[in-house]
């Protein structure tokens, strides 16, 4: 058994190869709500690196809804749902997000990481196969370990060999992001299902990134490419991005919500989220579904972007979401763009291996309907002066 010195010698080790290879992370504190105006460790910065797509997570409304359900619910919810934590204002949440996706029902999990860790290994076991895009989110990678059963990764949106592969054994899920959240692009939603109908698997999609900001009223993916519940059984969301506040969910039939309840250990287990922030993410999901002009304002933002990054000669992956990737390939790089930026006083974060693959660091660049035009051309004029050798 080693010393606590020894221990932590072997710790400290690691921690400089992180250091030695350019994947070290460090966390800027911020001094100001999540708004493109940021203050970052007592600097004003403009930020085009958080989810908030909408705007939302500054939104007067939401902030009203969250200090008047404090008043009445008061902060913490005490408890896991299934004990004393199942409030008045959670209930409503559920059924509000039930009819915003058009499924029956939708249960509510403390994070998209929980609810992802919870349907996988709820629905999938030892024995079972569960097939997954090799790009999709770590918690999704991660369910499928927990569950113990086969996990089985195509090559990213690759339909066809996906049919492929699960023509060579039984498929219990097939899951998939809806918008990828590091490359932005779009899952093959209407290649994926009927080959998830064909061999009697559950087609889950994960569309954190595509709630709010795709579709009819921001119904998201799904909506889009106009697939329904029959289409896709199971559909997880968050609302700490487009939504502005915190927490998931999952939507789907009856039986699905009832089986969550009684089988999945990160609902089970876990206290509820406070039911104020239910009631603010209640507010939230009103200004989302009824703010057509936020998509709107996203899609002319993105525009922009785009023509001006092609002007310039920029390496951008093929998203017409708000995730704007652009690739530097080497981790150093990254971390160059990302500090030249900084010195101009623009946030963007340099994101490395792991979360995205060897020799695909990258800038990721988001964009959100509180951003200006003139936002837009400050992080243009940034961009084309980054160092020569960079690019």
């Amino acid at each position: 058994m080693p010393t606590r010195h020894t221990a932590d010698s072997e710790l400290r080790l690691r921690l400089d190869a992180l250091k030695a290879r350019d994947l070290y992370r460090r966390r800027a504190v911020q001094d100001a709500p999540q708004q493109p105006c940021a203050i970052v460790d007592g600097r004003p910065m403009l930020s085009f690196c958080g989810n908030d797509y909408l705007g939302l997570a500054n939104h007067p409304e939401v902030i009203a809804a969250l200090r008047q359900g404090a008043e009445r619910w008061g902060v913490g919810s005490g408890a896991a749902h299934l004990v004393s934590g199942h409030s008045r204002a959670h209930q409503a949440l559920e059924e509000a997000l039930a009819e915003f996706t058009a499924r029956p029902r939708a249960l509510l999990f403390s994070t998209g990481y929980m609810a992802n860790l919870g349907v996988i290994t709820a629905l999938a076991g030892r024995g079972d196969s569960v097939y997954q895009d090799r790009l999709n989110h770590a918690s999704l990678l991660d369910g499928a370990l927990l569950s113990r059963a086969n996990l089985r990764r195509y090559p990213h949106t690759d339909a066809a060999t996906l049919g492929r592969l699960i023509g060579e054994g039984p498929a219990r899920l097939i899951v998939t992001d809806g918008v990828f959240s590091m490359d932005g692009d779009l899952a093959p939603l209407p290649a994926l299902a009927p080959i998830a109908r064909a061999a009697g698997a559950w087609l889950m999609v994960d569309d954190a990134h595509g709630l709010g900001v795709l579709g009819r009223n921001g119904r998201g993916s799904l909506d889009r490419f106009g697939l329904d519940s029959e289409a896709v059984p199971i559909l997880m969301g968050t609302l700490g991005k487009a939504f502005g506040t915190f927490g998931a969910f999952v939507a789907g039939s009856e039986d699905l919500i009832e089986t969550l309840i009684q089988s999945a250990r990160s609902y089970i287990y876990t206290t509820a989220t406070p039911p104020a922030l239910a009631e603010a993410t209640l507010a939230s999901l009103r200004i989302a579904a009824r703010d057509d002009w936020r998509r709107e304002r996203l899609g002319v933002l993105i525009a922009q972007f785009r023509a001006g990054a092609e002007q310039l000669g920029l390496a951008l992956a093929d998203s017409q979401t708000p995730i704007q990737p652009l690739l530097a390939g080497s981790a150093a790089r990254a971390l160059r763009w990302s500090a030249a930026l900084g010195e101009a006083g623009i946030l963007v974060g340099a994101i490395r291996p792991p979360t995205v693959p060897e020799g695909t660091a990258r800038l990721r660049i988001t964009l959100s309907a509180a951003h200006s035009e003139a936002d837009v051309e400050r992080l243009l004029a940034a961009l084309a002066r980054l160092p020569v050798e960079s690019q």
